[in-house]
């Protein structure tokens, strides 16, 4: 069944209910934006989309990111999700590899494309807005595409994970199973971009008739989010760990409780355990933990608000520093003879692989299990904790960094010989990166050259030159020698 058919059904029994607010301003009860995206899929359907093509969205958190969301869906295309941050011509490489046939962006992002070589239509989904209404939702089957999400390797070439309809109905299951409920008196804030796991979450708030509230800012200010929150009560938000650090320091040092929040959801990066003790202690029992990739969108594992708050349990500081255990449909199994190893998921919420890239497929897809790359251990009750990862991705404010892209735009300045990327621990972001060169180019020029070629995120915070760079008998470099040089070198 199309996912999108959510939005229908709640607008048939629920139309008058509050739907969309940008700020504090209702712009669209159930009725109105569903309409609004009927009339987004005819925009689309007239442009040539049919079912199964390729259809992205590119553009900052709006109410029209929503409405364009469900348009693409209801016109039977898979959404291709960009991440607003990224550099046009990144975005442009997800376009020309995905196939997307029009560009659902808002000005900024349009002029970003277009500088950059857009190879497909690029539009505003209230441009797509006629007239004509579509009158059917195109039916798609559980096996059929639904969202194109886009996550870069180590090799740092982004790679599509192919996420099923059938693979959201599953999330969404087990959100509500072992994450929270939802009521259509609850609110659902967007201060994480939609492109991600807050925007897949839309679609469980659109099945209850809740709110969907887009920060003015479009992203995360904590004064505003407690603001909002206040506002609208009963409030869900996803968030990093680094947000939820922050969302912390600024109402301590306001004297504000966090009235409203009822749920916020944290994943994307470690938590560390000083972080969530000084928030649930401070906000109390609001907080739920995921663990998800791409490959199996935010659906893993699960520890709930009751184990993030309990101090009594025997194991309760293990369960805490936890990502909990796994989500209804979902089996979890560590490789290999030991203890700890890499952790391998199975379950209905797995993709079923890359898109257009047997090679990766078949190096993570094996006999039914899903190689997440992570290194973990299961304790006798099921709780699944993290203790590395083994690839080399850097999580910077819940968003992924990988060393490879930076090293090799980097490597475009004649004076540099040798570049590595690591990451590197920081107070309110988790990780920094910081970049190892060999050679005499000015750091002003290799921070132009980031800026030019990816987005500002990625950017390097530090730069450490050395006369060359460790490496092993094999001639490759030891990243775990260059951490220890920043243990010595703070």
């Amino acid at each position: 069944m199309n996912i999108g058919i959510g939005l229908a059904q709640t607008a048939a029994a629920q139309g008058q209910r509050a739907a969309l607010f940008h700020g504090r301003t209702c712009v669209a009860d159930y009725a109105s934006f569903e309409r609004a995206a009927r009339r987004v899929a005819a925009g689309l359907m007239a442009r040539g989309v049919e079912a199964g093509a390729r259809v992205a969205i590119f553009m900052a958190n709006h109410p029209d990111w929503l409405i364009g969301f469900y348009g693409a869906l209801y016109a039977g295309a898979a959404v291709v999700p960009i991440n607003a941050k990224l550099h046009g011509r990144e975005a442009v490489f997800i376009l020309r590899d995905s196939g997307a046939v029009i560009c659902l962006t808002d000005a900024a992002h349009a002029q970003a494309l277009v500088q950059a070589d857009t190879p497909c239509v690029c539009v505003a989904p209230s441009d797509l807005q006629g007239a004509a209404i579509a009158s059917e939702i195109t039916p798609r089957a559980a096996s059929d595409l639904a969202w194109l999400f886009y996550t870069s390797g180590t090799t740092g070439q982004p790679k599509g994970v192919m996420i099923t309809h059938g693979m959201l109905h599953a999330m969404a299951r087990s959100y509500l199973a072992d994450v929270d409920e939802v009521r259509a008196e609850d609110a659902a804030i967007y201060a994480a971009p939609l492109s991600h796991g807050a925007g897949l979450y839309n679609m469980m708030h659109v099945a209850a008739g809740a709110r969907h509230v887009i920060p003015l800012s479009g992203g995360f200010e904590p004064g505003e989010i407690l603001d909002l929150a206040a506002q609208f009560g009963s409030c869900h938000m996803f968030a990093a760990p680094t947000m939820v650090k922050r969302l912390t320091e600024v109402a301590v040092a306001t004297g504000r409780r966090g009235d409203g929040l009822r749920t916020v959801v944290y994943a994307g990066g470690p938590m560390y355990t000083a972080d969530i003790l000084e928030a649930s202690d401070h906000f109390g029992a609001i907080f739920v933990q995921i663990y998800g990739q791409g490959e199996c969108p935010m659906a893993i594992s699960a520890l709930s608000r009751h184990d993030v708050m309990d101090r009594t349990h025997p194991d309760w500081q293990a369960r805490l520093a936890s990502v909990g255990q796994a989500q209804t449909g979902i089996e979890l199994r560590i490789a290999g003879n030991g203890p700890q190893g890499e952790i391998l998921v199975r379950g209905a919420a797995v993709m079923p692989g890359y898109w257009n890239n047997a090679a990766a497929t078949a190096a993570t897809l094996q006999d039914g299990w899903l190689h997440t790359g992570d290194i973990g251990h299961l304790d006798g009750a099921g709780y699944l904790t993290l203790s590395d990862r083994s690839k080399d991705v850097i999580i910077t404010g819940g968003s992924n960094v990988y060393p490879r892209e930076v090293e090799e735009v980097l490597l475009r300045h004649a004076g540099l010989s040798e570049v590595s990327v690591v990451g590197a621990p920081h107070a309110e972001w988790g990780e920094q990166v910081v970049a190892f060169v060999v050679g005499d180019a000015p750091e002003p020029e290799l921070d132009a050259l980031c800026l030019a070629h990816i987005a500002r995120f990625k950017r390097p915070k530090r730069y450490v030159r050395l006369d060359a760079l460790p490496k092993n008998n094999y001639g490759k470099t030891l990243k775990t020698a260059l951490r220890a040089l920043l243990e010595q070198k703070p």
